[in-house]
């Protein structure tokens, strides 16, 4: 049964059972969205990991400008579960450096090899919420 508390920072009653549960789906669907983006696929006998936006960046420009929209779901999702300015500028600065540095031919495959940008702010988001990833398989 769901019991309501005082939320001081909302300034509202919240749910606290089904507001939780929301914000565990919502964690859950992100995490796999930054997981399949960014280390979906690890190169056998290494501990390389990559993604679909490695993936993607091979295709000039327009590879890149994919990826940086996924990311950006991943910020407005973070925005509507009240992740604060400062962290949302963070986020949006990971992923202009991915989407810049990303579109230079060659290197810019290379730098999204080992700056992954979406499972970076997925920590932003966790660190917010104070959990850690082990916290989504519960």
């Amino acid at each position: 049964m769901a019991t309501k508390t005082w939320d001081a920072a909302s300034e509202r009653f919240v749910k606290d059972d089904l507001d939780h549960i929301e914000k565990l789906k919502r964690l859950r669907r992100l995490h796999g969205i930054a997981r399949l983006m960014d280390t979906a696929i690890r190169i056998p006998g290494t501990g390389i990991r990559f993604g679909a936006d490695s993936v993607f960046g091979l295709v000039p420009v327009i590879g890149d400008a994919g990826g940086a929209l996924v990311g950006l779901y991943i910020v407005n999702e973070a925005r509507r579960m009240g992740v604060p300015t400062n962290k949302l500028v963070q986020m949006l600065g990971n992923l202009g450096m991915d989407a810049v540095v990303g579109s230079v031919p060659v290197a810019g495959d290379l730098f999204d090899l080992f700056f992954k940008s979406h499972r970076r702010n997925f920590d932003l988001i966790l660190d917010h919420f104070g959990m850690r990833r082990e916290d989504l398989q519960r």
